[in-house]
């Protein structure tokens, strides 16, 4: 059973003030949904685990318009909702105006950095499990092409790409990737027939793995690979099971966790700061389950275990676009 509120955010200003509790942890999710099977969806899972294991409640609210997100955040604050977790970088420039005016509320951020007392900003070195997969992809492939669909073309989609090609030539120095982001506006998280049409134009240019790091967008990515007859990798939420025996592996990025952990923590345990959650810390991993082990021969899961530990112990360096925009691998 789910002890969350389920809240649209058009009804907030009236169901958030009749029906959270005092001190009730909160999660703002990003557009797209909290069932878009991948990055909210995670977040969702990770406040449903601590509602289940604790019996304890949380309010919930998915935006609908860019325009929501300062409403979403006051509202939850002065009705007494603490912490307040959001899901996004979007929500970055709108908490840093908001947070100073309510100094007794925590606020967690994922994916994006806030310098203030009473925030803990959530970062993931996806890089670093976008290169696991990239070497998977490199080895599946016959054609020696692979491919990447993008959401929004920022640089954080841009350090998963970074990632993975560099995995993709770890595995095989004379692959070629192919590269497309679905857009520059916040619709490329939710455009799965975009994805596809994509999809499709890389699957022309001899790509028979594609990695889509595009949030809803990625349904269209998977399917469309399906039914294509090419592999496809999927990101955030281990969605193996959405097309078994045709998505290779997926891209774990724990957000359940940070979710998870910031609920446990409550408003007394969450300290302001930067957290970076890589290899080390648990916070991405590649996925391997009965829908997909029969695809990862030994020889490639020992590769890619390899590479793993030599990256935790810093042997192998993964370049992190965010902090150079010039990717060596692509």
């Amino acid at each position: 059973m789910t002890f969350a509120r389920s809240l649209l955010a058009s009804a907030a200003a009236t169901a958030l003030m009749a029906g959270a509790a005092l001190a009730d942890p909160a999660i703002i999710f990003d557009l797209g949904g909290k069932f878009d099977k991948s990055f909210n969806e995670s977040a969702f899972n990770g406040a449903t685990k601590w509602a289940e294991e604790t019996g304890g409640s949380f309010a919930e609210i998915e935006m609908q318009s860019e325009a929501q997100r300062e409403q979403a955040l006051r509202r939850l604050a002065e009705d007494g909702a603490n912490p307040i977790v959001m899901t996004g970088f979007a929500f970055a420039t709108v908490l840093g105006e908001v947070a100073p005016d309510y100094a007794d509320t925590k606020f967690v951020i994922i994916d994006g950095v806030v310098d203030a007392p009473n925030v803990r900003s959530v970062v993931f070195k996806e890089q670093e499990g976008s290169y696991l997969v990239g070497m998977l992809a490199g080895m599946a492939s016959e054609s020696g092409t692979v491919s990447f669909v993008g959401g929004m073309d920022i640089p954080l989609i841009h350090k998963f790409a970074c990632g993975y090609a560099q995995g993709v030539k770890a595995a095989n120095p004379d692959a070629t990737i192919i590269q497309n982001m679905t857009g520059t506006t916040p619709a490329a998280w939710n455009d799965p027939v975009k994805g596809s049409e994509l999809t499709k134009a890389q699957i022309s240019q001899g790509s028979d793995v594609v990695y889509a790091a595009a949030g809803g967008t990625g349904v269209g990515v998977l399917q469309t690979a399906a039914d294509e007859g090419i592999f496809s990798i999927g990101v955030d939420s281990n969605q193996n099971h959405l097309h078994p025996g045709s998505v290779l592996t997926s891209m774990l990025k724990r957000v359940d966790v940070a979710v998870y952990n910031a609920f446990t923590a409550g408003a007394d345990g969450i300290e302001p700061g930067i957290v970076a959650l890589g290899l080390a810390e648990g916070g991405v991993d590649y996925a391997v389950d009965d829908n997909n082990a029969e695809l990862i021969t030994e020889e490639m899961m020992t590769a890619v275990d390899a590479a793993k530990e030599k990256i935790i112990a810093g042997e192998i360096e993964v370049h992190n676009y965010e902090t150079d925009s010039t990717c060596p691998a692509m």
